[in-house]
């Protein structure tokens, strides 16, 4: 039984970070008073929140609304065989308690809205990016860039990817891909190597830090690569690209107007009921009907979590239309 009391224990927990010079005590007092919020507790969100709460981060909040399954497993190390089923921000929460107590995590187990991403953003010193969806990332970035919080995103497929840190001051992540073409590859199609993933989240917990600590030169305004299959690290500073024009938002469903026409890309099976403004349709047709599109009247695409809006908008990106994305959750 270790019988020293808590402040040496947490002293001793510390050290091997405290006895750096870019750290010291102020360091660590500074992580302690932070708030991170980490939208994604997957693959990339278990080694950020593995390291930010090694680390001392003060307050954690963990937004994940999908459940532990054995397939996650492989790359997701903060869970066990007894975690399938149950939500991974309440067991992400459980297991970093266990690791580290002196830590406040407060666990939010729904899906990444326009709707919840302004509050979320407002209550953190820096924003996390592990959610691997291109949707979620342009609807933190908004918010973070209209807030100036700083981002710090990533994204895995395969044996590459990449990690960022974007707004807080620095260009947002519309700056630097402002029409990424989406062709719906995900890491259950592609694939994905788990020491990749660990790799990279390992890299956004350290930009988090190095932003929290302030050290020099900054990292807002680049990208760091990574090819897993080459052992090859790259990267590009951005620092300076302009913010795009007449970039797409995505919007809460509150915010719909009666003159709207809404494109409904959710199935019948899905979502029996669909809206009286407008059509059901596939990612597919969208391209096809183009031209029997209003152009007169703003152009709403819909889907469960943005993901095939954000493709369909990529469909219509030569046309001069009004449009606006929406995730139904």
């Amino acid at each position: 039984m270790d019988r020293r009391d808590p402040g040496t224990r947490m002293s001793d927990r510390y050290a091997r970070q405290t006895i750096l010079a870019e750290v010291g005590m102020a360091g660590q007092a500074r992580l302690a008073a932070a708030a991170v919020l980490v939208v994604g507790a997957g693959g990339l969100g278990c080694p950020v929140l593995q390291y930010l709460a090694g680390a001392g981060i003060g307050h954690l909040t963990v937004v994940d609304h999908d459940t532990v399954e054995e397939s996650n497993l492989h790359r997701q190390p903060l869970y066990g065989m007894d975690d399938i089923g149950r939500p991974k921000a309440e067991a992400a929460r459980a297991r970093l308690l266990r690791f580290n107590p002196g830590v406040a995590i407060h666990a939010v187990a729904e899906r990444l809205t326009p709707h919840n991403a302004s509050a979320l953003v407002t209550d953190a010193d820096v924003i996390v990016d592990a959610a691997d969806s291109f949707a979620v990332t342009y609807m933190l970035s908004d918010a973070c860039h209209a807030l100036a919080k700083p981002m710090v995103s990533a994204s895995v497929i395969g044996l590459t990817g990449y990690a960022g840190a974007f707004c807080g001051g620095g260009p947002s992540y519309r700056a630097v891909f402002p029409e990424v073409s989406i062709d719906g590859g995900t890491c259950a199609t592609v694939g994905v190597l788990g020491t990749a993933v660990a790799v990279l989240g390992s890299v956004q917990a350290h930009l988090v830090l190095h932003l929290l600590l302030g050290l020099d030169p900054t990292v807002l305004g680049r990208v760091v690569t990574f090819d897993a299959a080459r052992l090859a690290f790259g990267g590009f500073g951005f620092e300076g690209s302009p913010e795009p024009d007449g970039a797409v938002p995505f919007i809460a469903p509150s915010a719909l107007r009666p003159d709207d026409y809404v494109v409904d890309l959710r199935g019948v099976a899905e979502a029996p009921a669909t809206f009286a403004q407008g059509r059901r349709m596939t990612v597919d047709d969208v391209a096809t009907l183009a031209p029997e599109l209003p152009a007169s009247r703003r152009i709403v695409l819909c889907c469960r979590s943005g993901q095939r809006a954000l493709m369909a908008a990529d469909r219509l990106r030569d046309r001069n239309l009004d449009i606006a994305l929406v995730a139904l959750g």
